[in-house]
């Protein structure tokens, strides 16, 4: 029987039933780790090697920057502690229209025993962000107030300077020529000005299942 290809629905399906499976197992070699890097690399690589014996797809590379890039999807693991991860700069138009790509968020809360000398992640959210809603919460909201009390180019880049993206001259014209031509939609996460955009989950874990675009998966 032929392997069936991955969807985004599936992948979300998946996801559940993985991160119950793997949720509260022991795991010998994260015990006493506390690079973050280490674990999600742990989490992806089985997540990966338990789709793959599923699923058909081919999965992400360096150059397409994102783990599923069939279907457009973004893995991110991060820590209850503090969930946050960074992803590759493209433009700072990302800021207001979005990364590009949906994300499938993983935080979990990490245990060591000392006893058995082995690690427990119990993951306590998955969310699936859709790409239209992985703006900058604040800076969508801002441009989107503007618009809504008629504001013009001039208001708008005057906000875009204030919140310092990082543009010239040149790219705020354009950016500002772009919002006026569509509104952007609200988006719900924090993005920090970086070579790297940081990005930062706590609203979304809060309004996962409440928010069109925001889907609670597990938690």
């Amino acid at each position: 029987m032929p392997t069936p290809p991955l969807s985004v629905s599936e992948l979300k399906t998946a996801a559940a039933n993985f991160l119950e499976g793997i949720s509260g197992v022991p795991i010998s070699h994260l015990f006493g780790v506390t690079d973050g890097k280490a674990v999600g690399t742990h989490v992806e690589h089985e997540f990966h090697k338990y789709l793959s014996e599923r699923y058909a797809y081919n999965a992400g590379s360096s150059a397409s920057g994102i783990d599923f890039p069939e279907i457009d999807v973004d893995l991110k693991v991060t820590s209850l502690g503090q969930p946050q991860s960074s992803c590759p700069f493209r433009d700072a138009g990302q800021k207001v229209f979005g990364l590009g790509y949906h994300l499938l968020v993983f935080v979990y809360d990490k245990a060591d025993d000392q006893t058995s000398r082995t690690a427990r992640l119990k993951f306590q959210h998955a969310v699936f962000v859709s790409a239209e809603r992985t703006g900058d919460y604040q800076t969508t909201r801002g441009i989107r107030d503007i618009l809504g009390r008629n504001g013009n180019k001039d208001d708008v880049l005057a906000f875009l300077e204030e919140r310092n993206l990082p543009l010239d001259e040149v790219g705020r014209d354009a950016l500002a020529e772009r919002i006026l031509r569509r509104s952007p939609n609200q988006g719900f996460l924090t993005i920090s000005n970086a070579l790297q955009w940081r990005l930062q989950y706590g609203r979304v874990i809060s309004v996962a299942g409440s928010e069109d675009g925001i889907e609670k998966l597990i938690g």
